[in-house]
């Protein structure tokens, strides 16, 4: 049957559940999105996007005066455990880090879901779901049931489609934790993008992310296996707030905005299914537990997912099996995350020691020649692993130019 017969449902309406659909109807699926908020909406994340995710939101169609706080960056200062802080530029020519709020960011790639021809229904959440002959059968909260001959799970950390099929991991609760408020009359010195390595969140670290008129995202993330209870990072954000080194970034004028939030990270794409149903349903995103297990950043990965996904069933439409589209999406992801993921990984447990941090920002620092390539390689510029995994090489991939050039 004709991919442009065949309905394929994407659950979930972040920005791996957009990708998926834009890049679907881009090559001529029927492509329904669901999704139980309404957008904009809120979504709890540092709301960084690192050069490979603005290289895809550019490929996607994205605009950046569709976002309104697109703050790009220029300068990332990091400060080590013992106090020593070290600025990393970043090239001028194109975009390799920008803060966007998700509220915004989210919203403005659902328009282009819709420009591209999908079909939008936020505010219907995903009910239920059973593999069927052919295809998948999905309960949607004001919908009834819809058939699908694939579904991509774009829907989170606890994944309602990967429960529904039987997929899910009883107990997990997540690799990272985070916390996040937004900041209104910061000062000057927050126009950059910092990071704090604390002693007491190691491999973790607290953050402030500059966005438009005085504001800024600020939160910490920690690694749940350092045994600090999401609970407790209620009674640790007064105090992490009040220490010299924070407080002197945001100034003495900052106010919170709002309340605070917490939310868990899931980072072990490796190590869970990335398909069930028979191979109809594929999951991408934080439903993939695609998230860099060194940094907690997902948007990137959640972008790639997302499309590698689409590729795959638009492959497949054109004659594979169920089975087909499961193992090209499932090559393809391991082709791309898996050695970078690892790699992360075992840096993670470098940084988890006050001399492991010192070492690598000492070094990082060393000369202007390392300073520039460390910013760049922080923020993904090129795959993390690249120089271990040259089937990935391509020409310029080390000194390209940054996205939004133009």
């Amino acid at each position: 049957m004709p991919l442009a017969d065949q309905q394929v449902v994407v659950v979930g309406g972040g920005p791996a559940g957009a990708s998926a659909a834009i890049t679907l109807a881009r090559g001529g699926a029927s492509v329904l999105l669901v999704d139980k908020a309404r957008f904009p909406r809120d979504k709890c994340c540092g709301d960084g996007l690192t050069a490979d995710a603005l290289r895809q939101l550019e490929s996607l169609g994205l605009r950046p005066d569709s976002v309104a706080d697109w703050q790009p960056v220029r300068e990332v200062f990091v400060r080590s455990p013992v106090g020593r802080t070290v600025s990393f530029p970043l090239p001028d020519d194109g975009l390799f880090a920008v803060v966007a709020p998700r509220a915004e960011l989210d919203s403005a790639l659902l328009d282009v879901a819709r420009a591209a021809g999908a079909k939008v229904a936020d505010g219907h959440a995903l009910t239920g779901a059973r593999a069927v002959p052919g295809g998948l059968e999905l309960d949607v909260d004001g919908l009834g049931t819809v058939h699908a001959a694939y579904a991509i799970a774009a829907d989170g950390a606890w994944s309602p489609l990967r429960k529904a099929l039987g997929a899910n991991q009883p107990g997990y609760l997540g690799d990272w934790h985070a916390f996040r408020q937004y900041f209104s009359g910061v000062g000057p010195a927050a126009a950059g993008l910092w990071i704090w390595f604390e002693p007491d969140l190691l491999p973790g670290y607290a953050w402030s992310f500059p966005l438009p008129g005085g504001r800024a995202n600020v939160g910490f993330g920690i690694q749940r296996d350092a045994g600090i209870p999401i609970r407790e990072m209620k009674d640790m954000w007064p105090e992490l707030l009040a220490r010299p080194a924070v407080r002197d970034v945001l100034g003495d004028s900052a106010v919170p905005e709002g309340v605070h939030k917490a939310w868990p990270i899931p980072a072990r794409i490796d190590k869970v299914p990335l398909t069930a149903g028979g191979g109809r349903a594929l999951f991408v995103g934080d439903a993939a537990c695609a998230t860099d297990p060194m940094t907690g950043e997902g948007i990137a990965q959640a972008l790639l997912t997302g499309r590698k996904a689409a590729e795959a069933i638009i492959a497949g439409g054109r004659g594979g099996s169920a089975g087909d589209v499961a193992g090209a999406y499932e090559r393809a992801v391991e082709h791309e995350l898996f050695a970078d993921h690892r790699l992360a990984r075992l840096l993670s447990r470098a940084l988890s020691h006050r001399k492991g941090v010192r070492i690598a920002l000492r070094v990082a620092g060393s000369t202007d020649w390392t300073r520039r390539n460390f910013g760049r390689w922080l923020f993904e510029d090129y795959p993390r692993a690249a120089v271990v995994t040259p089937s990935r090489w391509r020409r310029g991939m080390f000194t390209g130019k940054g996205a939004y050039r133009s």
